[in-house]
């Protein structure tokens, strides 16, 4: 990420998923399979907390350009993925093209209206819950379209360490809801202006509870030993503290 001073929303009342990821769409896919970040950090701690999905109904929620429905349908899995960036739909179909998935738009931040209830044994939410401001509704939708015994994976930023840094938190107290920006770097030029929201870990967990899933396991990520190779400074600064956090829910 850069130490670049954030530009304002275009329009502070949309939710940033759609805007943050139009800018680089392509950019983005064609680095984030290696991106020491995902590759060598949250994708293997979200993979491990997933375990086997063969023969298994997967909803990708968020799906990017289809990198882990790739995966979780060579796998074995029949999966379902949506996005709320047509353009990252469209990487998606390509990436996934003669394996078991179908991609479609859809925003976490509405109702899923197009899923029935009761159809997924897992969903996986890979950072992308960041972009919605209101957690519950969304965990309560996961658990509507979720069957009986299904397991949630999802990974989000860590909320301690977004408090850390004084350009996500801003002036605000840890125990509210902060919508920030920042440019990233390690994608090109022009830089793309992200926007995400940062929230206390109760409002997670709760959230979750309070929509009916029952908490299974909380991981915070450490890097994996091939990131010492790759990016060293990295993986001394994840081994000091977490950048992301997993976790993995059941339905009753």
């Amino acid at each position: 990420m850069s130490s670049e001073k954030p530009t304002p929303s275009a329009d502070p009342n949309e939710l940033p998923g759609r805007t943050n990821y139009t800018q680089f769409a392509d950019r983005y896919a064609q680095r984030v399979p290696e991106k020491p970040h995902n590759a060598l950090y949250e994708r293997p701690a979200t993979a491990a907390l997933l375990g086997e999905v063969a023969g298994l109904s997967v909803l990708d929620a968020g799906c990017g350009p289809g990198i882990l429905s790739a995966k979780l349908a060579r796998a074995g899995a029949r999966v379902h993925g949506f996005d709320v960036t047509p353009a990252m739909i469209a990487l998606a179909r390509e990436h996934c093209a003669g394996l078991p998935v179908e991609a479609v738009l859809g925003d976490l931040g509405r109702p899923l209206d197009w899923l029935a209830d009761c159809t997924f044994e897992r969903i996986v939410c890979s950072l992308a819950l960041d972009y919605v401001e209101a957690l519950e509704p969304v965990f309560a939708e996961f658990h509507r379209v979720a069957k009986p015994g299904a397991q949630l994976v999802f990974s989000m930023a860590h909320p301690m360490r977004d408090w850390i840094d004084t350009r996500t938190r801003g002036e605000r107290s840890y125990f509210e809801t902060t919508r920030f920006g920042l440019h990233w770097g390690g994608f090109g030029e022009p830089k793309p202006y992200i926007e995400a929201f940062r929230r206390p870990l109760a409002d997670i967990v709760n959230g979750l509870s309070a929509a009916g899933w029952v908490l299974d396991r909380l991981v915070e990520p450490r890097p994996a030993p091939e990131m010492k190779a790759v990016a060293p400074a990295l993986h001394t600064e994840l081994e000091l503290a977490p950048a992301f956090l997993c976790i993995r829910a059941r339905r009753a």
